[in-house]
């Protein structure tokens, strides 16, 4: 019996050392599928997760060092082992546009791949160079990356400050200092409060839906959080300031929290950003002399409101297209065809104001060629700007800091010489 049962267990091993491998590899695998794609005579559009072993009669040329497995993904991306992976799947293909963010609203790091094209475009600011990743939502709200905005909201204040100056003297230094920081605190709290107010507008227009809000970068939560650090920093600077000024100044606020909701109601919100961007005409002055020379200041005032009736229909003119869509309102909108003749008599109102203001200030003759240059520089951007091209819109729009440099320039020098 014992010789029976060895001669069987001998029968049984030369049988399994005669199987062919392709046999024993296709016991321990599913089958193979039964499609005509299935010999490999060319490469397959798609390669199983688990791939099957050639069937028997396909002949293949090994090859040394065989290739490399497929690489492995996580269970949670496969149900079972008969998922089909397409062949041009990549570890590194996005699945989005949009970077991810991490729960405290910061872009989250692994979003991106770990090996950058070299190709890829430098960045388009200061602010992506310089500040901390988490810093730059906050930075781009206020808008710190176009620096525009706080030079037209600081060179009224400029302008009333070297005019309220003694002939013949500077004008305060310090006092060009504070005001040059309040014009970028004041114009980013007012940014936070416009995009805060205008999130389900701003990703409903092109221009502005890559906005901290209107993308999800920052939660209205941390968008009111920052308001509150803005003003804060901005009242340690209007304490600075006498009490008339102190009350002048927090009474811009009304101005500036109210803004974002014109262009709601009128065709006119241009006019109420004059009245709010050109406090500083009044503010200034006041800031030297604790009062206000309505001879002086009002035509000050009436000039810078004129020249942002300028600037910003020309603005506006980048969004006519997508404002009509979600129903706000300028006065791009509202001259139409006829925005030039609009602008030529803001400028011309603009151009006379001011040079009613400087004769009321008793500036003295360099005042004039100064704001005959800065004419000649409002006359160039309402009479070439391409109403139809955003671009260039942009471009008359950004010149604009020019004008009130020139304007700077002569009250400066009519200051001093008078």
């Amino acid at each position: 019996m014992a010789l029976l049962r060895a001669a069987a267990a001998a029968d049984l091993l030369r049988r399994h050392r005669r199987a062919p491998l392709p046999l024993l590899l296709s016991a321990l695998s599913p089958p193979p599928p039964t499609t005509p794609e299935s010999c490999p005579d060319g490469p397959s559009p798609v390669a199983p997760y688990f791939a099957p072993p050639p069937p028997p009669l396909c002949r293949r040329r090994r090859s040394w060092p065989p290739p490399p497995p497929p690489p492995r993904v996580s269970s949670s991306s496969y149900v079972g082992r008969g998922i089909l992976l397409p062949a041009t799947f990549s570890i590194y293909s996005p699945l989005s546009t949009s970077s991810s963010a991490s729960p405290d609203g910061s872009p989250d790091e692994d979003s991106s791949p770990p090996h950058p094209s070299p190709a890829a475009a430098p960045p388009s600011s200061w602010v992506d160079r310089w500040l901390p990743q988490a810093a730059r939502p906050y930075a781009m709200l206020a808008r710190l990356d176009k620096p525009i905005g706080t030079w037209l909201l600081a060179w009224p204040c400029f302008w009333s400050i070297s005019m309220a100056a003694m002939p013949g003297e500077l004008p305060d230094m310090r006092m060009l200092a504070l005001f040059g920081c309040g014009a970028v605190l004041l114009r980013g709290a007012g940014c936070t409060v416009n995009d805060l107010l205008d999130r389900d507008i701003d990703n409903k227009v092109e221009r502005t839906k890559s906005r901290p809000f209107a993308s999800g970068i920052l939660t209205p939560t941390q968008g009111v959080g920052f308001l509150g650090l803005q003003l804060l920093l901005g009242l340690g600077i209007l304490l600075q300031l006498n009490n008339y000024s102190r009350i002048l100044g927090a009474s811009s606020l009304l101005l500036v929290f109210s803004y974002p909701l014109m262009k709601r109601f009128t065709f006119w919100p241009q006019a109420y950003l004059g009245l709010t961007f050109n406090w500083g005409a009044l503010l200034g002055w006041a800031a030297i002399k604790e009062s206000l020379d309505p001879a002086i200041i009002l035509p000050l005032y009436t000039a810078g409101i004129c020249w942002t009736l300028v600037y910003d229909t020309i603005y506006a003119h980048q969004d006519k297209e997508d404002d009509l869509k979600v129903g706000v309102k300028s006065t791009a909108l509202r001259f139409g065809d006829l925005t030039k003749h609009w602008i030529s008599g803001f400028g011309v109102a603009c151009i006379g104001s001011l040079a009613l203001s400087g004769y009321s200030a008793d500036l003295a003759w360099p005042y004039y060629p100064f704001l005959a240059a800065a004419s000649a520089q409002l006359a160039w951007q309402i009479s070439t700007v391409d109403l139809s091209d955003r671009l260039d819109c942009n471009r008359k729009f950004v010149s604009n800091k020019w004008f009130g440099a020139l304007i700077f320039g002569g009250v400066l020098c009519g200051r001093l010489v008078s």
